[in-house]
């Protein structure tokens, strides 16, 4: 019983660390839309692990993130790198946040279908 309660502990122990540290590589890019823009025109990334937070200053009723990778196709929903997509659309005055998205180096694109933004250039080093 005691070999049973003791691997228990070293697993939850190994469970938590691991959690701890996967959080602490992780950064955030901090998104602006205003009316048929965000204010970030380009971005300039390390390679790592992001969680894209997208505020909407009255730019749309609701607005949301979509990345692509450049050269993709932004219409098709296959081609969208979905983890970027917010956790729900963000109403006006309001922040939502996506999941953690896994950057490799290359040049991607972001933009706004809902408040039909340009595609903004994120470029990843």
């Amino acid at each position: 019983m005691k070999k049973i309660v003791t691997v228990l502990v070293i697993v939850l122990a190994f469970a938590f660390n691991t959690n701890a540290q996967k959080q602490e590589g992780v950064k955030t890019v901090s998104l602006e839309q205003t009316k048929g823009e965000f204010t970030q025109k380009q971005i300039t990334l390390s390679e790592g692990t992001y969680v894209f937070e997208v505020s909407n200053n009255n730019a749309a009723a609701e607005v949301g993130l979509v990345l692509i990778k450049d050269g993709d196709d932004g219409k098709n929903a296959k081609n969208h790198i979905q983890n970027a997509y917010v956790s729900e659309m963000v109403k006006h005055g309001k922040k939502q946040s996506s999941k953690e998205v896994v950057l490799a180096k290359g040049t991607y694109k972001y933009f706004c279908p809902f408040n039909k933004t340009p595609q903004y250039t994120l470029i990843v080093e």
